[in-house]
């Protein structure tokens, strides 16, 4: 038995190299990822959140017009695909465009927020990966920042592992994560985060996060962040 195990585990971990060096011979040939997948991660389960959605489009593109809550869902979506790869199961909190809001409540946001925390909770997941686009007055501002709730000690060190592997390749605001006051990573002491994508009030930012193969390489980014953390 134990003899099977370790067989497993060898071909589980030669399966996942030759993967990542698919990957890395084709659209993700400029990244030089850290990551080394040392543990099965069949029994491991992520909860992907998207941001806003529904009446709540969030921060909208100042070139495109494109809302946050769109981008959120298409991040979203490609970062499950990338960790299913790796067979880390995923639950997105939002499947589609719709909110997740009781439309007869008289608070949407408070509703919205509400239900998010019950499927977080419900699921009881490894750790929560929320996604967003960043807005600001000064058109200038942009770049990666990955958020954690105060005083989370795992929080941090997740927080910590995404954002070195994303300013590794991409425009970064700094090269570790941030506490943050959000309500997202605030309602669990699940190691959470919340990753500001990037600026939509900046035209640099806006182009990257419209573009598919940004979308493909910021969360194959993303995925070698949590993997590292989940090694660790």
């Amino acid at each position: 038995m134990i003899v099977s195990f370790k067989l497993k585990h060898l071909l589980g971990i030669l399966l996942v190299s030759v993967l990542v060096v698919v990957l890395g011979l084709t659209i993700y040939k400029e990244i030089k990822p850290t990551t080394q997948f040392l543990k099965p991660m069949q029994e491991i389960c992520v909860v992907i959140d998207a941001g806003h959605g529904g009446i709540d489009g969030g921060s909208v593109g100042k070139i495109t017009g494109v809302y946050e809550s769109e981008l959120n869902l298409k991040f979203a979506k490609n970062l499950k695909e990338r960790l299913e790869e790796m067979n880390i199961s995923c639950y997105l909190t939002r499947q589609d465009d719709n909110g997740l809001y009781d439309s007869s409540a008289k608070n949407l946001k408070r509703s919205d927020m509400k239900k998010r925390k019950e499927i977080i909770e419900g699921i009881s997941p490894k750790l929560v990966v929320s996604l967003h686009m960043n807005s600001f007055p000064l058109s200038s501002s942009r770049g990666v920042q990955t958020f954690y709730k105060k005083g989370n000690e795992q929080g941090c060190n997740l927080a910590n592992s995404i954002q070195k592997q994303l300013s590794s390749s991409l425009i970064a605001k700094q090269n570790t994560g941030k506490v943050g006051d959000f309500y997202i990573v605030n309602c669990t002491e699940i190691p959470s985060v919340l990753i500001e994508c990037g600026f939509l009030s900046n035209a640099e930012d806006e182009k990257l996060l419209i573009s598919q193969d940004y979308q493909n390489k910021f969360c194959y980014l993303v995925m070698c962040g949590i993997v590292d953390y989940l090694n660790n």
